[in-house]
């Protein structure tokens, strides 16, 4: 117990000769300096560009958004390297930086948890950073880790000829998921940047976009194996062999991944276009994926076609090519209507729609028209053909507008609309006079 005291006091009687010290004093206004210099060209650098200068508005490309938290971060990263350049020199003329060593290490622990805050938006990641990154990072910063990497080294079993340590097993789970979180991360915000390049149409989008995700985890997957201590040279000709397997049992993924690629190449579908497969679903195409499309309909439905029926199947692509549509409405009148007049009345009518294309300086094939149809058992059957931008349906649909407004239209005009009728007629009035009268 006494050895322990005399320690502490031989410690604490250190700790003060150093603060008393020149050099103590010296590494303090080398502190204050520091600082100083470091917010003002932080400051000086970020007033230079507008993307660091000005905070971007709510919706803008994450792109953006990123440069100007990045820009925030241009102060600790210009204090942290001072420091640590200060710490060097000193060292170089034989001065103690040790309090410039110890705001070092502060530093950059509290940069660190400055950046998982600002960019890390994901409460499980930022969690694991924030009690397993940063502990890792003090210690290789106080030179222990290689102390408690060597001592989980010694903690291992044998699995066959596999030797596993507990050291093994950490560093794949600590970078698998790092590496997994950077790949999310990355992704997202590549095809972001891919999506909104202005130069690029959207098909050309996609196929970067779809190409993008696949290289990134690709790349991903062999740095965990690399990780993971597999040598890949040797993974060569087992892989081959897999490889072939798999493709003959996961032929059906494979095809939908190729149909997407010659989907998006070839532009015969893309995003926003409104389609029917033959087996009559309906719906806008709003996202690709690597295996599907997403197929959203007027229900508030997503249905998830496989990529290789677009291909392999009739598909009806409603607004490739133009957006405008043309639809008809069925009705019919009594014999005894003045169809010629009846036929200007309704095409006046169904003009007047603000949705349907109409007018004077519109071609004569896009104006409304009325037609015969049919002559039917009850009356003349007739429709109207219009043209529309959009689909009829949904927040788009006219078409019962349109109906009601040519049964008002004939109402008005006192024009009749036929129902079924039938007439009977007695052939044999004796005959039945006779049946009712016999007992």
């Amino acid at each position: 117990m006494e050895n322990f005291v005399a320690e502490l006091q031989s410690q604490f009687q250190h700790v003060q000769e150093a603060v008393v010290s020149p050099g103590f004093l010296y590494q303090v206004a080398a502190l204050l300096a520091i600082y100083l210099v470091g917010w003002l060209v932080s400051r000086k650098i970020r007033s230079l560009f507008v993307l660091t200068r000005q905070e971007p508005k709510e919706g803008a490309h994450s792109l953006q958004m990123f440069v100007y938290r990045l820009g925030g971060t241009l102060f600790p990263i210009i204090t942290i390297t001072l420091l640590k350049l200060t710490s060097v020199l000193g060292k170089q003329y034989q001065l103690d930086a040790w309090l410039l060593e110890i705001a070092v290490v502060i530093a950059v622990l509290i940069f660190i948890h400055s950046c998982i805050r600002e960019f890390v938006s994901n409460k499980g990641i930022a969690a694991f950073l924030r009690w397993v990154g940063i502990p890792i990072i003090f210690l290789h910063l106080i030179d222990v880790l290689p102390k408690v990497i060597g001592a989980l080294q010694t903690v291992s079993f044998s699995v066959g000829n596999v030797d596993v340590s507990a050291y093994g097993i950490a560093r794949v789970l600590i970078f698998g998921i790092l590496l997994f979180w950077l790949g999310r991360a990355s992704n997202s915000m590549g095809k972001d940047i891919i999506r909104n390049h202005k130069k690029l149409d959207v098909t050309t989008k996609e196929v970067f976009a779809k190409l993008f995700e696949v290289a990134l985890f690709c790349v991903i997957f062999l740095l965990l194996l690399n990780i993971m201590g597999i040598n890949l040279t040797a993974l060569a000709v087992f892989g081959g062999a897999v490889g072939v397997g798999l493709g003959l049992g996961l032929q059906s993924i494979a095809s939908n991944f190729i149909s997407g690629i010659i989907i998006l190449l070839d532009r015969s579908l893309t995003v926003g276009d409104y389609v029917e497969l033959d087996d009559g679903s309906k719906g806008f195409v709003r996202e690709f994926k690597m295996r599907y499309a997403v197929l959203e309909t007027y229900d508030g439905k997503d249905i998830l076609v496989p990529n290789e029926k677009f291909i392999n199947s009739l598909l009806v692509n409603w607004t490739h090519k133009d957006s405008k549509q043309r639809y008809r409405i069925d009705f019919s009148v009594a014999y005894r209507t003045d169809i010629r007049s009846m036929v200007e009345i309704i095409k006046d009518a169904v003009s007047a729609h603000p949705q349907v294309i109409s007018g004077d300086d519109v071609e004569i094939e896009y104006r409304p028209d009325c037609e015969i149809d049919s002559f039917g058992d009850s009356g003349v059957n007739m429709f109207v053909e219009f043209w529309m931008e959009g689909v009829d349906d949904g927040q788009n649909r006219v078409g019962g507008d349109l109906l009601l407004m040519v049964f008002e239209t004939l109402r008005e005009h006192d024009i009749e609309i036929p129902f079924p009728q039938r007439e009977v007629r007695v052939i044999n009035e004796d005959a039945i006079k006779l049946s009712n009268t016999t007992p």
